[in-house]
C-alpha cells in the first residue's frame, strides 16, 4: 500500500532577525507562499499545509489558495508547531510521513522534498531524515553543520564549525538542509519532550531529537537552498528568484 505523506511548513510572524519576513515579498508573493507553491510541485506530497500564528499569514495564505491552519504563538520551534497542526489534521487522515518544510526557504527545490521523501521510505527505521547539502560558508552561525557517522546517522548538529581543523583543512562542511522528514510517533516524542540541555546551548531543535534518543538518517544532496535570516539573505532570494526553473511553474 502507499505511504501517505504530509507536508508541514511552520512560519511565525514575529521573527526576531527579519520581522514579519514570511510576508516579504519576492516578484510580488510572499514569501512563504513561494515555499507552499514549490512544495506543491513535489510528486510525493499528498498534502501540503502552512502552520502559522497569525492573522496576517492565515489571511494571505488563503488570498493565493494555499491550506492553512493556526496554531499558537507559543511554540519554541517549527517542530512543535507542526505537532499542533499534525495532531488537528490527523484527525481525520493518517500520514506515514511528515515532512517538516522551513516557511523561510523560498528557493526550496521540490526535487529536494522528493528526495527526503524517498530516502526516509528507503530506509523506514530511522525515527527522522535530515538531508544535508556541501557549504563553504563556515563562520556563518545561522548554518547548522552535521557531523554523521560512515552509516550516515548523525552524531551531532552545532552552529560551529565543526569538525575542528586541527590536523587538515576541511574544504566543506554539511549543511543541514530545511526539509525533515519525521515518522509520526518520532514527531510526537519531540515535541512532548522538554528542552534538553544541548538544545538550550546552541539553540538547535534537533539535538533534543538526539539527546532523548531518536535515530536520525542523514545523506548529501546536490544544489542549493538557502534560509531567509537576515536582510542580506533576502537580498539573494530576490536575485536568484529570477533566474530560478521553478518560479516560472508557479500556478498563482
Amino acid at each position: 500500500m502507499k505511504k501517505k505523506i504530509l507536508g508541514l511548513i511552520p512560519t511565525r510572524l514575529n521573527s526576531s532577525r527579519l520581522p514579519q519576513k514570511a510576508l516579504l515579498e519576492i516578484k510580488n508573493i510572499p514569501l512563504v507562499i513561494h515555499t507552499f507553491k514549490r512544495s506543491s510541485l513535489s510528486k510525493c506530497l499528498d498534502e501540503i499545509y502552512i502552520c502559522c500564528d497569525d492573522i496576517k499569514i492565515y489571511n494571505i495564505a488563503k488570498k493565493f489558495g494555499a491550506k492553512c491552519i493556526m496554531t499558537s504563538p507559543h511554540h519554541n520551534n517549527g517542530t512543535e508547531r507542526i505537532f499542533e497542526a499534525y495532531k488537528t489534521i490527523s484527525k481525520k487522515n493518517k500520514f506515514d510521513l511528515i515532512v517538516d518544510i522551513q516557511g523561510d526557504e523560498p528557493l526550496v527545490s521540490p526535487y529536494h522534498i522528493d528526495d527526503v521523501i524517498k530516502h526516509h521510505l528507503e530506509n523506514f527505521k530511522y525515527d527522522i531524515v535530515l538531508p544535508t547539502i556541501n557549504s563553504d560558508q563556515k563562520n556563518n552561525t545561522n548554518i547548522i553543520k552535521v557531523i554523521s557517522n560512515i552509516k550516515k546517522e548523525v552524531l551531532y548538529l552545532s552552529r560551529s564549525n565543526i569538525p575542528f581543523e586541527f590536523k587538515s583543512i576541511n574544504k566543506f562542511i554539511s549543511k543541514h538542509l530545511s526539509i525533515i522528514s519525521f515518522k509520526p510517533d518520532s514527531l510526537k516524542k519531540f515535541s512532548e519532550s522538554k528542552k534538553t540541555p544541548l538544545e538550550k546551548i546552541e539553540d538547535i531543535e534537533l539535538l533534543r531529537a538526539l539527546e532523548i534518543g531518536l535515530k536520525i538518517k542523514t545523506f548529501n544532496l546536490k544544489g542549493d537552498s538557502f534560509s531567509v535570516d537576515v536582510l542580506d539573505d533576502y537580498k539573494r532570494a530576490k536575485k536568484q528568484m529570477g533566474l530560478d526553473k521553478f518560479f516560472k511553474l508557479y500556478k498563482i
